[in-house]
């Protein structure tokens, strides 16, 4: 089974392989060791001899860029911190769609909600639900009621729990 492997490892494993089959190793020993085909140690090997050890070293990924530089992520995420109402939303919670057309306001910049939702995530932001509680709701008379009618209603504790005797410690 193979497993991924990070960039830096990867090369790290290209130039392992190279010294160990320079060292005099078989390359099917080495793949096998390295737990790689013994086809990638032989191209390894052959860049190496052609092109030098500077060929084995990893370039960069191609990819689209990130719409959001450093800059603009800390922005968008510090508005995260304010109130949607201070922004012009009608109510407190935010939303992906909120939040993508904030960003399309404020920075020019189009970004699909279902996206932002992961981009979020991994920038440590998860659905914040908050608390429903009634209008009506009298914190007050709240506690009043479990300091003083609670304590007549409730059930009265069950009986400690018999002990019994271990048997290590045996009546004589």
């Amino acid at each position: 089974m193979s497993m991924p492997r990070m960039a830096d490892a990867m090369e790290y494993l290209r130039r392992l392989a190279v010294a160990r089959v320079n060292d005099g190793y078989k390359r099917v020993e080495v793949a096998r060791f390295l737990g790689v085909s013994e086809r990638s140690v032989r191209r390894w090997v052959s860049t190496a001899r052609s092109a030098g050890r500077a060929a084995l070293t990893t370039r960069p990924r191609s990819g689209r860029p990130p719409k959001l530089d450093d800059a603009r992520a800390a922005s968008v995420l510090s508005w995260l911190g304010k109130s949607p109402c201070e922004l012009g939303f009608p109510t407190q919670r935010w939303t992906a769609p909120r939040v993508a057309e904030l960003i399309e306001r404020e920075l020019g910049v189009r970004m699909n909600h279902r996206y932002l939702n992961d981009w979020l995530a991994r920038h440590g932001v998860t659905p914040q639900i908050p608390a429903r509680m009634a209008r009506e709701r009298d914190e007050a008379r709240v506690r009043w009621w479990v300091a003083r009618v609670w304590p007549r209603i409730k059930k009265t504790p069950a009986r400690p729990a018999r002990t019994w005797f271990s048997p290590t410690r045996a009546a004589c």
